[in-house]
């Protein structure tokens, strides 16, 4: 809202009011504001929350400090939520489709996990909302996502190729190639694409109609997109489900989700800007630029949020945080087309995700032969595992972080290694 109110204003040779155009400027100042939103609003969020009894109930897991934890206040992913959405509101231009729908995405899963914690808080209900009305939620999300994608005329690729003589050219889709010696003339084009990016390859970009060889080539680009949206459903659902497991511990599921906000911050910026894109040679998607805001917002808001939810935590995110941090990392990652790295970028909640499954496929599986179930961890989610070897929390939380750091450095790096 504030880019037209001084997009105005400058036109009025206002002094200063020029800087409102500037994604850097605008990203700053979403950072800063979800930040001080988040801290300012925290302690009164916890007081009410307090006063309410909304507190964390504690399932007998025999595991340190676990007791300590009864009764916290829960559904501080509120504080996230609204330290996200009023920065953007106010610092991100609203008509940009890729921010109405990250904006989609906040609301719609942590109203999903707002029912979540309010059935488990308020009607005393420990299963809380049923799993299936859950994914029935992640899955519409991710009907929305992508086929938003497919219709709307802002979601496009600007690609560059070589112009041919029957080729009709508008005014400013000539590009100079500086690295030509034959004095070629290039044309840039925007185009529906179901392209993405796959890491750690020279030839980097991978088209999901590739996955259907059986239909005709010329019938593909359609199906593709079918292919698309089913991969945006099951990011969507996979990424949403592995935050929420992830978030057993102070700070855990908070700290990792700024550290991977961060990342996605850089590759939307050198995405959606047109020379950095050209230099690393990756794909240029016009208006992703705008993520920056939001991704801005998001880090403030985890980092504000860790304030309070750092060990000892005063406040717990529920469900109501971390399914909605969940969505928006995958979101994210999906408009930006770099979604084929969240198994290395979100690799804490990949293991943390694996873990459980392991755990319970391989229980079951010598339940049935043997008629006794074997775990292969001691507990999962994974970092239940390490508390049971002894760790104290802080220790591990602050070890997984820095796995996260590492796995964000190499995510970055991967523009380059090829």
């Amino acid at each position: 809202m504030f880019y037209y109110l001084f997009r105005y204003l400058d036109s009025l040779n206002l002094p200063g009011a020029g800087m409102f155009g500037y994604i850097s400027f605008r990203s700053a100042a979403a950072l800063i504001t979800s930040l001080l939103i988040s801290l300012l609003i925290g302690k009164r969020v916890i007081r009410y929350l307090q006063m309410k009894q909304v507190g964390e109930v504690v399932r007998d897991l025999s595991l340190e400090g676990q007791y300590r934890k009864q009764g916290t206040p829960t559904m501080g992913g509120l504080i996230i939520l609204s330290s996200i959405v009023i920065p953007t509101l106010l610092f991100a231009r609203p008509d940009n489709v890729y921010i109405i729908l990250m904006l989609v995405t906040t609301v719609w899963l942590g109203f999903i996990g707002f029912v979540d914690d309010y059935i488990k808080i308020f009607k005393k209900n420990k299963s809380g909302l049923a799993g299936k009305f859950k994914i029935a939620g992640q899955i519409i999300l991710g009907l929305i996502v992508g086929i938003t994608l497919y219709l709307s005329d802002d979601a496009v690729v600007r690609k560059t190729r070589l112009l041919s003589p029957s080729d009709h050219v508008e005014y400013g889709q000539i590009v100079e190639m500086p690295d030509t010696l034959r004095g070629d003339r290039y044309i840039t084009e925007d185009m529906k694409s179901t392209l993405t990016t796959i890491p750690f390859i020279k030839n980097n970009e991978f088209d999901y109609s590739w996955l259907i060889p059986f239909v005709p080539k010329e019938d593909r680009q359609p199906w593709g997109w079918i292919v698309f949206v089913v991969v945006t459903i099951f990011i969507v659902t996979a990424v949403s489900n592995g935050a929420n497991l992830t978030d057993g511990l102070d700070g855990l599921a908070t700290g990792t989700s700024a550290i991977i906000g961060v990342t996605l911050g850089i590759l939307a910026y050198v995405s959606g800007n047109i020379i950095y894109a050209s230099y690393l040679n990756i794909m240029y998607i016009p208006y992703t630029g705008e993520l920056v805001v939001f991704a801005a917002a998001f880090i403030g808001a985890t980092t504000g949020f860790l304030w309070y939810n750092s060990y000892p935590a005063q406040v717990f995110m529920g469900d109501t945080g971390s399914l909605a941090i969940g969505g928006i990392i995958a979101v994210l990652a999906i408009i930006i087309r770099k979604e084929l790295l969240i198994p290395l970028l979100c690799g804490i909640f990949l293991a943390e995700s694996v873990s459980v499954m392991l755990q319970v496929a391989w229980f079951k599986r010598t339940k049935r032969r043997t008629g006794t179930g074997k775990r292969i961890f001691l507990m999962a989610p994974l970092h239940h595992h390490y508390q049971l070897k002894g760790l104290t929390e802080p220790k591990i939380v602050t070890r997984f972080w820095i796995v996260a750091i590492l796995l964000a450095v190499i995510s970055v790096v991967t523009l380059k290694i090829r």
